[in-house]
């Protein structure tokens, strides 16, 4: 049988290098006890910061600094805790990270009322100052929060709730990655091989049914016996997010959790009207891989088998990072240059072991490198794409920091699955224009580009059409059981795959694995974030003029302009459909281009 190894027998070149955060636990601990002791010098600046220009300017100095060492604390935490989920130490470090955050907030929570309500000729007065230009976006997004900013003292209270808050966020995550066991399967060549988030996804791609079948109720089985408590950590996490867009004086759940953005509901309902206007390109999609695996009906589990087989796929870690390299080359040899090494020497965290996190994601701070979390498998392409996916980040967040200031460097979701998706659709145009003489090959390749807009642009709108009905049923004052869960759920699965595919009653369960459901109103993005991606790489393929510079100042850009406008800086402006029926006329495109190829 095939085991998963411990974290203690992954070869050192394979983790990431963790030494630009902190060459060591003790250095954490050191910057954690200055960080706790530095907390009560808040209180010198409470209610002083009209008295003068060189309080108001040496308090955001002070917060800014504070703020940017406990991200590093923090970050250095979290990527500890997700090695292995199962190590206490690296837990009880990410819990007093985030606890040292909580009181942080509460002790700066005066800030955001306080600067409110200063007169607004002190403001204009203070914003003049050449001093103060890298704050200006800053205070900007302060004022226009004035009237969802509450009293000193609530303000106080709520940032005092933050740790209590995360609660079945955390439940969720300690459950689902450390203590849940899916046992093990048989593979395609008769061996036992242990089942788990990072390989699930390979077992759906087997071009032997049984296996994907077995994987699948194996795998579903874990959660129809825990669904009763994941079913109640996620409605007390949507009850959370009521609370707090309730208290704030938000309309409901969503408009708070856009607001931030200044994205407008119009974009959210947009998005979601306009899959659904279009969902006949996927039924005819599901309809054609129905009958080219030659089934009497299609299961989920059916739907990721690739419809081409015979194509041993083998790509190992250092030969995928040469492909994403040549991939990218569109955008020049300073970006490959920088992901090249970075890829290559400490980013990355590449292979599973035993309690580590599942999935992917991009992560770090202003003062380490981007680091990239991901399980890849050498036989399955999805890792390429995922290492592409991540990448994509990781050059934004790269770009970001060398470009603006520790403040306004932060870009939004919202932007960040652009440049992801965008890294993708690059490598998909490589892929194709690599096996162009290989009809075979290359109708592979267009296959998984569109399981790909399927599980990014249909999927994930499916996913944001969840949340938007779930939360308005807390907003409504309705319950959220299990029953209710899974009956929603149902609904949407056969809206959107259009009664092409057999809903087992297990694909219901599906909603209470997302991680994602736990932060309110983040998945939409990656619908937004693929038809963006698409406008955007399409004009750098086509050779554009002008439409490299224009992604890379994109990418500059940070957090210094609300999201909205930086993609319309970059080529693309979100607030109208065209974007999104663009990118699904796309995704037919590729659909008739395929069953052209394989016929």
């Amino acid at each position: 049988m095939t085991s998963i190894p411990l974290r203690s027998e992954i070869n050192i070149k394979d983790k990431w290098d963790l030494s630009p955060l902190f060459e060591n636990d003790e250095e954490w601990h050191k910057l954690y006890k200055e960080l706790e002791s530095s907390i009560d010098e808040y209180k010198k600046f409470m209610g002083t910061l009209s008295n003068s220009f060189e309080t108001f300017k040496n308090l955001l100095e002070f917060d800014s600094s504070v703020s940017r060492k406990i991200e590093k604390l923090y970050t250095y935490s979290h990527l500890k805790n997700d090695e292995d989920k199962a190590n206490q130490n690296y837990l009880a470090m990410h819990q007093r990270a985030m606890n040292l955050y909580t009181r942080i907030s509460e002790a700066s929570s005066f800030i955001v009322p306080e600067i409110q309500n200063l007169p607004e000729e002190i403001v204009k007065l203070y914003m003049v100052s050449e001093d103060l230009k890298d704050f200006t976006f800053y205070i900007d997004k302060i004022i226009r929060h004035k009237p969802y900013t509450l009293s000193q003292e609530i303000e106080q209270i709520l940032a005092m709730s933050g740790e209590m808050a995360s609660a079945p966020s955390t439940v969720f995550s300690q459950l689902d990655n450390a203590d849940l066991s899916f046992g093990t399967i048989e593979n395609d060549l008769g061996k036992q091989v242990e089942l788990s988030h990072g390989n699930f996804n390979t077992f759906l791609q087997s071009q032997n049914r049984e296996v994907r079948k077995n994987a699948f109720f194996a795998y579903y089985k874990v959660y129809d016996n825990h669904k009763n408590t994941i079913a109640s950590t996620l409605s007390h996490s949507i009850i959370k997010d009521h609370f707090y867009s309730k208290v704030r004086g938000f309309k409901s759940c969503r408009e708070g959790a856009l607001f931030g953005d200044n994205i407008s509901l119009s974009v959210y309902d947009s998005l979601i009207d306009t899959v659904k206007s279009n969902i006949k390109p996927l039924v005819k999609y599901l309809e054609f891989r129905k009958n080219i695996l030659e089934l009497p009906d299609l299961h989920f589990y059916d739907t990721y088998v690739p419809l081409i087989g015979n194509i041993d796929f083998y790509m190992d870690f250092d030969e995928a990072v040469d492909t994403c390299i040549t991939a990218l080359e569109p955008l020049g040899n300073e970006y490959t240059k920088i992901l090249k090494e970075g890829l290559s020497n400490g980013w990355v965290d590449k292979f599973e072991n035993k309690g580590k996190r599942s999935g992917a994601y991009s992560s770090g701070c202003y003062d380490s490198p981007p680091y990239i979390l991901m399980n890849y498998e050498s036989y399955n392409i999805n890792s390429l794409y995922t290492l592409m996916h991540e990448a994509g980040h990781s050059m934004h967040s790269y770009y970001s920091k060398t470009h603006q200031p520790y403040i306004m460097h932060g870009y939004t979701i919202f932007v960040a699955e652009v440049a992801s998706t965008f890294n993708e659709k690059l490598l998909s145009n490589y892929l194709m224009k690599k096996y162009a003489d290989d009809p075979k090959m290359l109708a592979y390749i267009i296959n998984r580009e569109i399981d790909n807009i399927r599980a990014t642009l249909y999927r994930q709108t499916m996913f944001a059409e969840f949340e938007k009905i779930t939360h308005a049923k807390i907003e409504a004052n309705e319950p959220l059981t299990l029953e209710v869960f899974t009956d929603i759920y149902e609904s949407l699965l056969n809206e959107y795959f259009g009664g092409a595919i057999v809903i087992d009653n297990e694909l219901k369960l599906e909603c209470l694995r997302i991680p994602h459901f736990y932060s309110p109103f983040y998945v939409y993005k990656y619908a937004t974030g693929i038809s963006a991606a698409i406008a955007l790489a399409n004009r750098v393929i086509a050779g554009h003029e002008g439409a490299v510079e224009k992604y890379l100042d994109f990418l500059k850009l940070g957090g210094s302009m609300f999201p909205i406008d930086e993609l319309v800086l970059a080529g693309v402006d979100m607030r109208n459909k065209e974007p999104v029926e663009n990118a699904l006329s796309h995704f037919s495109e590729l659909v008739y281009k395929f069953i052209d190829i394989y016929s």
